[in-house]
């Protein structure tokens, strides 16, 4: 992020996500001086609330695009269509928020405008291809990654997984090279002295950073498999991990929630995000898993997880190709 003598001015853009397989331009981003946050007329026409059900992100459409605000931090504009996005924060708040919100916020919401597929989703890397976690927030998508990470096997992504469809695959793409945990979980699996990023005023999560002790990968891999993982709470009890098909519809459907997806009214955006969703589900094998929700029974789950891939990946494919998104490029 640039420092405060540099925000005083519009920043040169720059590009957040390469080109995918349609040609579709990456994201640029732009951050402005400090302004404060003007009472708008219009009413937000959805809207995001924290934990303690305060607002925290609000949409509002504008003639240009739309408006993403967050109360007492920052507002972000996003271009109609998406590729260009320009920010300014509120006075005083510290650059490493305004970054925050930025890479797991705004910038998979964007995506979503653009025509891309983003996911509630964490990714590990395996035997030459990715393995994603789905899930909404406090379901374990992280805990999951960063316990394989700290056995060496590389996580792709944490929360926001991008994916293109190209050269017959869907395609996992590297996000930023960090992952974000609980205070249970970081005491549970980060030794003391990981890489981490300067703590945020608004969230108790610590965000760790690629190091030796918490492997990361920057290379695209294609999607294998998609687990969608079970309520903590129902799965408290279990003593192993349980694996379940998934009819495609539903999968769909649970892939539908666990989206970022900017324009919630628009109907061709909403028709071609469901036959993206539906054209994931038809390459690969989604499945749900339960398991126990203790930190000692976590190697006992990643080994289970990996058994279960390696069975699968064994049987004959009666997967399709997809040479590209369904709809093809958006603009």
């Amino acid at each position: 992020m640039p420092g405060a003598d540099e925000m005083e001015s519009q920043q040169v853009a720059t590009s957040a996500r390469p080109e995918d397989a349609a040609g579709r331009p990456p994201v640029s981003f732009r951050l402005s001086g400090a302004r404060p946050q003007a009472p708008l007329d219009a009413p937000p026409f959805h809207e995001w609330l924290a934990p303690d059900a305060r607002p925290w992100t609000r949409f509002y459409r504008t003639g240009a695009g739309y408006l993403l605000r967050f109360p007492g931090y920052a507002d972000f504009e996003i271009s109609r269509d998406g590729h260009d996005v320009a920010g300014w924060a509120v006075d005083g708040v510290p650059d490493e928020t305004i970054d925050h919100l930025w890479h797991n916020q705004v910038l998979p919401l964007a995506l979503s405008k653009s025509g891309r597929v983003v996911l509630h989703a964490s990714a590990i890397e395996t035997s030459g291809h990715a393995i994603a976690f789905v899930g909404p927030s406090g379901h374990g998508k992280s805990t999951l990654a960063v316990a394989f990470a700290r056995d060496g096997i590389p996580c792709l992504a944490d929360d926001g997984l991008l994916l293109d469809a190209e050269d017959g695959a869907l395609w996992t793409v590297p996000g930023h090279p960090s992952i974000r945990l609980w205070e249970d979980s970081e005491r549970a699996l980060v030794e003391d002295g990981a890489a981490k990023a300067p703590a945020l005023a608004f969230t108790p999560k610590e965000r760790f950073l690629a190091s030796d002790r918490i492997a990361f990968s920057q290379r695209r891999r294609r999607l294998a498999h998609l687990y969608l993982l079970g309520d903590p709470a129902e799965d408290a009890a279990l003593d192993a991990p349980h694996f379940e098909t998934i009819a495609a519809g539903s999968a769909v459907v649970e892939l539908v929630k666990n989206s970022f997806l900017l324009e919630t009214e628009e109907r061709d955006d909403i028709a071609r995000h469901f036959a993206q969703l539906s054209e994931v589900v038809a390459r690969t094998p989604v499945h749900r898993l339960r398991y126990p929700r203790r930190f000692d029974a976590l190697p006992a789950v990643t080994l289970a997880i990996l058994a279960h891939a390696r069975a699968l990946d064994s049987r004959p494919s009666t997967r399709g190709d997809s040479d590209g998104w369904a709809g093809g490029a958006h603009s």
